[in-house]
């Protein structure tokens, strides 16, 4: 591999370069391309890129891998303009935390010969941009990958070794499976964490309340604090999975309102079984 080309260079694709060029097994020159220029430069300066492109057909030209690392919705149009200058055999993925809709515009835009595989790197801050790429940032997470049907085995073989090379392990899974899953486990808590801030800072009592706030309300706060492209694009993309999990957490709320309001042991008794379940779950991922 001799020359990667990655689209849309904010945290996820900052950091992924630095991973990158961090990587002793991986010698290829990188390529970065972002729709605004300063950001270019800016990577270009600090060493997170080899060489910057002006527009996203130089950025792909002549490249073994293309990595786009945008918010979702501009995946499709990306797709669309490239696909007229990838070269034959090069290997397509993205980052994007929805799949379906992703492997749906790979299907139709992408040309034959070329080897789409959906990605989505389940690492992140709550703070976005280049200036906060981190080389380390998915050394020890899971990386899903969704390999098209029309990918080939070498393809899967060499984005499994990019992988690997980051410090990721490889999770091979099917759209429709990863963004149900992944709308419980990650886009439920972002907008959790949104709303919490909502209700919160537009009470009439919240400037007192911010005097007392500490790390709870830090800890619970800290995802509203992502990219609100980002965010809006996922929600657009899995709307039927994460309104389904809202509906389920709603009932949840439900259960506890009725507890808090009337049976002191009945919430304990379910303040325990959650405590176990967060400790059981830890205990299982280390």
């Amino acid at each position: 591999m001799e020359r990667v080309a990655i689209i849309g260079l904010g945290l996820v694709g900052g950091s992924l370069a630095l991973a990158l060029k961090k990587s002793p097994v991986v010698e290829a020159e990188i390529i970065g391309f972002s729709r605004r220029a300063e950001t270019v430069t800016r990577a270009k300066e600090s060493g997170i890129i080899d060489r910057g492109a002006e527009n996203l057909a130089s950025a792909v030209k002549d490249v073994d891998l293309v990595i786009i690392t945008t918010p979702v919705l501009a995946i499709k149009e990306i797709l669309e303009r490239i696909s007229a200058v990838l070269s034959p055999g090069c290997v397509v993925t993205d980052a994007g935390s929805t799949k379906t809709k992703v492997m749906e515009w790979a299907d139709k835009y992408l040309p034959h010969g070329i080897s789409f595989i959906g990605g989505h790197p389940m690492a992140g801050k709550e703070t976005s941009g280049i200036d906060e790429a981190d080389a380390d940032l998915f050394r020890g997470c899971i990386y899903c990958l969704t390999p098209a049907p029309t990918a080939t085995e070498e393809a899967v073989k060499t984005l499994g070794g990019v992988v690997k090379a980051i410090g990721a392990r490889p999770f091979f899974i099917d759209a429709k499976v990863h963004d149900r899953l992944v709308a419980g486990v990650s886009h439920l808590p972002m907008l959790l964490s949104a709303a919490f801030v909502s209700a919160t800072t537009e009470s009439s009592s919240w400037r007192e309340m911010a005097e007392i706030a500490a790390r709870g309300y830090r800890d619970l706060s800290r995802l509203a604090s992502g990219n609100p492209e980002m965010n809006r694009d996922i929600c657009l993309t899995n709307r039927e999975e994460i309104a389904r999990w809202i509906d389920c957490y709603i009932e949840e709320l439900k259960k506890y309102r009725c507890l808090v309001d009337e049976d002191g042991e009945g919430l304990r008794n379910m303040l325990a079984r959650a405590q176990e379940a967060r400790a059981e779950w830890l205990r299982e991922e280390s």
